[in-house]
């Protein structure tokens, strides 16, 4: 095995695109569209070193829109998880669980992007 990333399935890609440059600050580093509907099939951004993969929903991929939410939770540790928060909630995520003190020691909460994905944002305690 060699890599592993995310790849998430929305409606709007270009427009994901948009929010996680703005809310996380990714880079985009690749963008691959289809010939006939001019939809996104495959996008790469580079979050905190990592890979995450964006494409607009269909070819049998099904956005969480669609399947009535999601079961997965992406986790992201940064440095101000207030901020980071502040600046999701500005581009048109909504808090699911407020950033707060959590009795295991991290500060985090969990948001939902504009497009069904979920998000817990945390940072680590001080050491």
């Amino acid at each position: 095995m060699s890599d592993l990333y995310p790849r998430l399935v929305v409606i709007g890609a270009a427009q994901a695109i948009d929010f996680y440059t703005a809310a996380f600050g990714a880079k985009e580093t690749s963008r691959f569209l289809d010939d006939e509907t001019g939809l996104i099939v495959h996008a790469e951004l580079e979050l905190a070193g990592v890979t995450l993969a964006v494409k607009d929903e269909g070819h049998g991929d099904p956005a969480p829109p669609t399947l009535g939410g999601t079961p997965v939770v992406m986790a992201l540790y940064v440095d101000d998880a207030d901020a980071v928060g502040r600046r999701m909630e500005q581009h048109g995520a909504t808090v699911v669980y407020p950033i707060d003190d959590q009795p295991y020691g991290e500060r985090a909460g969990r948001l939902a992007d504009p497009f069904g994905h979920l998000w817990m944002i945390a940072e680590r305690p001080a050491t």
